[in-house]
């Protein structure tokens, strides 16, 4: 057997080694195995090409975390398109935005539709189809799939997918500026699955239940086609998004072996274990963070909550996906506080005049290696900048350990300047978080006359915690050297959060300051 060189490659070969072990379910719905899956996916791939989509065009999806999203996924890859997941809670306006900077030419839904996509691809003259699931009696689940172009005759059999394929568009999260078009290939998709795979030993026993939205390269990447490019199992939830009611319920009835989540979500879990325990949890072979930094204090909380070890890891949608991962016991210690090791790509520490810095000093964080993307789409200026001296720069500040292990400062932009101290506001997150009264903190800078940025944090208590800014001030100045301390501290009981439930200190930063 000759070794994969795309990623649709690899799900074919795990078509025919586990054709009949469990690929993807819907909780209280129907399962999928990897040879079924693959049958709807090149069947729904043949209606693609049927319909006139040539390699290359770019087809947006927009659905909820549902097995009609997995099967159109795969079935635009496979036809050597470009598939470019859409949030569905998006204004019109947003949809106008995407669907014309990633020119799509065609957009599909689930059969409910979605009004603000269908009216922004209709002003754009993007025609739209609309893909549905359904099981009888007895029968194996089919594919409905409506679509409106004239049918060609041409064949997804003849099509031989190629490595350099752009198989996945996706727009970085813009915390600074306009988002920036992401085009990730075949072989970038296939490169960061396979490192996935080997950092956490991902085989087809294993099995997971996705709890981030498939729109973002998070779940759609490290939950989703990892596991099914491991021959393992998945399991969507059947409100077609993360519920904490049914999580344990559906991670319990499928044997999950693991879950990935961003802090925020382990931080819902945690609370709810802690409020309304579950008469029994299932045996994990790990929890896996990543997408922002989680403080050690959670961290120790989950371990001990849910005896499994906690991996933290590093991950952008510029490397599709994972850079650094701590490793599971077996092949060596994880490290609270850090992001781990490099897997599967070349990774240093720069200065400002690209020269690599030593264990223990810190620059920026920068990678090289078969799953980074070659460029973002048509934006000469940022890739001047992102592939200064023949590496990817990532934008963030952190040491690698003597050890090798990566430990992250924050974003260049988010670091706090008090004065000409450089504050690091994951640290002071850190203390903030390990308060037993503390729920959920995050640390910003604001303007100041006189230091020219100052720290303020935004605080949410436990539940049935009266914790008040005095008591946070006095173990700020306790646990943090006095010009880290935050001067100003808001409590309140929610945060802006992105779709994926990502805190960005810039929109919690906007949003109080704004209340000043």
């Amino acid at each position: 057997m000759e070794t994969a060189t795309t990623l649709t490659g690899l799900l074919r070969h795990v078509a025919t080694k586990f054709p009949s072990r469990r690929a993807l379910s819907v909780a209280a719905k129907f399962d999928l195995t990897h040879s079924h899956l693959h049958h709807l996916s090149e069947s729904a791939a043949a209606r693609l090409v049927a319909a006139g989509i040539k390699p290359g065009d770019v087809v947006a999806l927009t659905f909820p975390n549902t097995v009609e999203f997995v099967v159109m996924f795969l079935a635009v890859i496979r036809a050597r398109a470009t598939a470019a997941p859409l949030n569905s809670a998006y204004t019109a306006e947003e949809f106008e935005f995407y669907l014309s900077d990633s020119e799509s030419k065609l957009l599909i839904t689930s059969s409910e539709g979605n009004n603000a996509a269908q009216s922004a691809a209709s002003k754009l003259n993007i025609p739209h189809g609309a893909a549905s699931i359904t099981q009888a009696e007895n029968q194996e689940p089919a594919l409905s799939l409506s679509l409106t172009q004239p049918e060609s005759t041409d064949s997804v059999e003849s099509l031989i997918n190629d490595p350099a394929d752009v198989a996945l568009f996706l727009h970085t999260s813009g915390t600074t500026s306009r988002p920036k078009g992401v085009p990730l290939t075949q072989h970038n998709l296939l490169s960061s699955v396979n490192n996935i795979k080997s950092v956490y030993r991902l085989t087809e026993s294993d099995s997971t239940v996705v709890v981030l939205p498939l729109f973002h390269v998070h779940g759609l990447i490290a939950a989703l086609l990892s596991s099914l490019g491991a021959g393992a199992a998945v399991a969507l939830p059947a409100a077609g998004r993360f519920s904490a009611s049914a999580f344990w319920k559906d991670m319990v009835k499928y044997n999950a072996t693991w879950y990935t989540a961003v802090p925020t979500i382990h931080q819902i879990i945690l609370d709810r274990h802690s409020n309304n325990p579950e008469p029994v949890y299932p045996r994990l072979r790990f929890i896996r963070s990543c997408s922002a930094s989680l403080a050690p204090a959670i961290l120790g909380k989950l371990e001990e909550a849910f005896e499994a070890p906690v991996l933290e890891a590093y991950a952008m949608t510029e490397a599709s996906h994972l850079m650094a991962s701590n490793p599971l016991p077996q092949d060596g210690p994880h490290k609270a506080g850090s992001v781990g090791r490099p897997v599967g790509q070349e990774m240093v520490i720069l200065d400002q005049t690209g020269r690599v810095l030593e264990a223990e000093v810190s620059g920026e964080v920068c990678i090289r290696g078969p799953n980074v993307t070659k460029g973002y789409k048509n934006n000469v200026e940022a890739n001047t900048a992102a592939f200064l001296f023949g590496w990817f720069h990532t934008g963030d500040v952190g040491y690698l350990d003597s050890d090798g292990y990566l430990h992250l400062v924050g974003r260049i932009k988010e670091l706090i300047n008090r004065g000409g101290e450089k504050i690091s506001p994951i640290e002071v997150d850190a203390v903030l978080l390990s308060h037993p009264d503390i729920a959920q903190a995050v640390a910003f800078g604001v303007p100041d006359p006189k230091y020219g940025e100052e720290i303020h944090c935004a605080v949410i208590p436990r539940e049935g915690s009266n914790v008040d800014e005095t008591e946070v001030l006095r173990y700020s100045k306790k646990n943090l050297a006095s010009f880290k301390v935050p001067k100003k501290v808001f409590i309140t009981d929610s945060l802006p959060k992105t779709a994926t439930g990502k805190i960005l200190r810039r929109l919690v930063a906007e949003h109080f300051v704004s209340q000043i």
